[in-house]
């Protein structure tokens, strides 16, 4: 007898009316052990669902679950080197892969291409070793920072690969992220980088992902961050609103609170359905412009909690299966709401705050 697919949906009226950590780690120790047949389209992404993972166990205190070495080991595996120093002027990018079959790629003619790294791939490798307690200084940053440049383009942007992709503010994040956690700005362009976000703010306040287009709130959370990271805006710049800034805060904070929905939850664009994620996106670019104090904050619990799910982790919206992705934002915006027993995010950078000793903002 197979079961119908409602049998396996929670029913609201079962729903705990308070965040389960047990259960979401049980959740994500299925994930770390091995991942469902469902992510198998997901393979080449494999190093972003590990980041998720691990930086979701460190939010909920429980990094002690995890085989440190093992992960070290194979997160190291995934990086590309170039074969001398004169590889490094070649155009190619030598960060790391999203896995290992992206670390072999055939071409059109079936012959091996060995170096698909990729900017994402990269922040999330750095940020686990981070995480996970490995000194960064001992990984061939210079590789990585030195040919990363070859990704920025002329109007400040930045492409995922060397061998094209689109450019928007994701990547620029990336970049910048990587040179943050690397303690090092050689590998990008801050100035060009700061004006084309700068050309990314829309008429309503908020950010989108190439100039000129619709605000997001993934993008301007890309957008928040990266200029916090490089040093451009202040801690709290809201309070400081007769002191100059590049960006118009007070019409961006209105545009971050106009995403807040009836629901409690947020949601990424004008009349789009609320979404787990956006609590963290978007509530996350209010806890760096000082105005997380706007937010309904027990309307924003309430939500995520009908996104809750009986078998740990968090889904998209009410009623839908958890994954992942909405499960880790799921996390980081309950550790953004103050709740007991989880570790501090750092909003700017995606890990837990304990991870960024040692680190420290551009002023």
């Amino acid at each position: 007898m197979v079961a119908d697919e409602d049998d396996f949906l929670w029913d609201s009226d079962s729903e705990p009316q308070f965040f389960d950590k047990d259960r979401h780690l049980r959740f994500l120790e299925m994930m770390y052990d091995l991942l469902p047949s469902d992510y198998q389209t997901q393979e080449i992404n494999r190093l972003t669902l590990a980041y998720f993972t691990i930086i979701g166990f460190d939010i909920l205190g429980s990094l002690d679950r995890i085989d440190k070495d093992a992960v070290i080991k194979w997160v190291l595996s995934l990086q590309a080197h170039p074969k001398n120093k004169d590889d490094l002027n070649n155009g190619q990018f030598y960060g790391f892969h999203g896995s290992r079959s992206s670390q072999f790629q055939s071409n059109v003619e079936g012959a091996l291409v060995p170096n698909g790294s990729h900017l994402a791939s990269t922040y999330c490798a750095l940020a686990i070793l981070k995480t996970v307690g490995y000194d960064l200084s001992l990984i061939d940053f210079t590789s990585i920072l030195k040919s990363m440049k070859n990704l920025q383009q002329s109007d400040g942007s930045f492409m995922p690969t060397h061998y094209g992709a689109e450019t928007d503010l994701r990547f620029v994040f990336c970049a910048v992220a990587i040179c943050f956690l690397l303690g090092n700005w050689s590998g990008l362009d801050r100035e060009k980088a700061k004006d084309y976000i700068i050309e990314c703010q829309s008429y309503d306040g908020g950010f989108g992902l190439i100039p000129g287009s619709e605000s997001h709130g993934g993008a301007t959370y890309c957008a928040v961050a990266s200029l916090r990271l490089m040093g451009y805006i202040e801690d709290d710049p809201l309070s400081k609103v007769m002191s100059p800034c590049i960006i118009d805060v007070p019409m961006l904070v209105d545009w971050c609170l106009q995403r807040q929905a009836k629901d409690g939850g947020f949601q990424g664009r004008p009349n789009k359905l609320t979404d787990t994620c956006y609590a963290f996106w978007v509530g996350g670019v209010l806890k760096i412009l000082g105005a997380e104090k706007f937010i309904d904050e027990g309307g924003l619990r309430g939500f995520l909690l009908t996104c809750q799910s009986q078998y740990g982790g968090f889904c998209k919206s009410p009623g839908q299966f958890p994954d992942l992705y909405h499960s880790f934002y799921g996390f980081c915006a309950f550790s953004l709401l103050d709740e007991p027993g989880l570790n501090p995010v750092s909003v700017e950078l995606g890990v837990t705050e304990i991870a960024t000793v040692g680190l420290h903002l551009q002023l």
